[in-house]
């Protein structure tokens, strides 16, 4: 009965304006070195004011979708060659969870690359109390209700960020922060499946044990397991 009567939010006018052009300008409507209109144009159009326009550009900046250039105009760039990783949020709610097999696989290489090295390095680098957080977090798997997506999705995510904490390594936390919403919003679909919650509970459990008897070799092969086990399930 929570789950269903969740507050209700309404977006502001500043992330209506950013999901409008994003979508926009990811769909091709606006081509690339296209020069949108004038901020003021845009608020008259729109019938929003300009501080909600101006902020809104910024984000989409911020994201590499267009430049702002002083006096000039706002450009569309070609986000391929000038996103930055807050656009893939983006791209994955533009698609609706329901990304193109390009995209799908860049992200599993992307995982690979990085994620299974995090596993090895907390195999070796592990304290006791970060151990103890894993078993923490094993013990709240086990009493989950798991077909509570959100919840499960939040929970595996805390899970790859122990292990990116527990790494040594002072930037793989940052860089699994700044998709964290990307990573989630693809968690709820892969989740929707009750039936693969059990399967990578386990997967976690695995890993918790080669983390204990310090087996770098058997947690990066864990993760791969896992993440490309979570990789095929979203392609069928």
């Amino acid at each position: 009965m929570q789950e269903l009567l969740k507050p209700i939010r309404t977006e502001s006018l500043k992330d209506l304006f950013i999901k409008r052009f994003e979508e926009l300008i990811l769909s091709g409507t606006f081509p690339v070195d296209q020069k949108l209109p004038s901020e003021r144009e845009l608020a008259l159009q729109l019938r929003v004011s300009r501080p909600v326009v101006h902020e809104g550009l910024v984000d989409l900046a911020a994201k590499g979708l267009v430049t702002l250039i002083p006096r000039a105009g706002t450009i569309v760039n070609d986000y391929r060659k000038e996103g930055s990783l807050s656009l893939l949020t983006s791209l994955v709610n533009y698609h609706q969870g329901d990304l193109e097999p390009e995209l799908l696989t860049s992200l599993l290489e992307m995982r690979l690359l990085f994620e299974v090295e995090t596993a090895r390095l907390t195999a070796l680098n592990r304290t006791k109390e970060q151990l103890q957080s894993f078993y923490t977090l094993l013990r709240e798997e086990d009493n989950i209700d798991i077909f509570s997506i959100e919840k499960v999705s939040e929970l595996d995510f805390n899970f790859h960020h122990l292990i990116a904490l527990s790494s040594g390594n002072r930037i793989y936390p940052l860089l699994l922060n700044s998709f964290k919403q990307c990573y989630t919003n693809l968690a709820g679909q892969f989740f929707i499946d009750s039936t693969v919650v059990p399967e990578v509970f386990r997967f976690h459990q695995q890993m918790v044990e080669a983390f204990e008897n310090k087996d770098d070799g058997t947690a990066a092969q864990i993760m791969t397991r896992m993440l490309t086990h979570g990789a095929n399930k979203l392609k069928a």
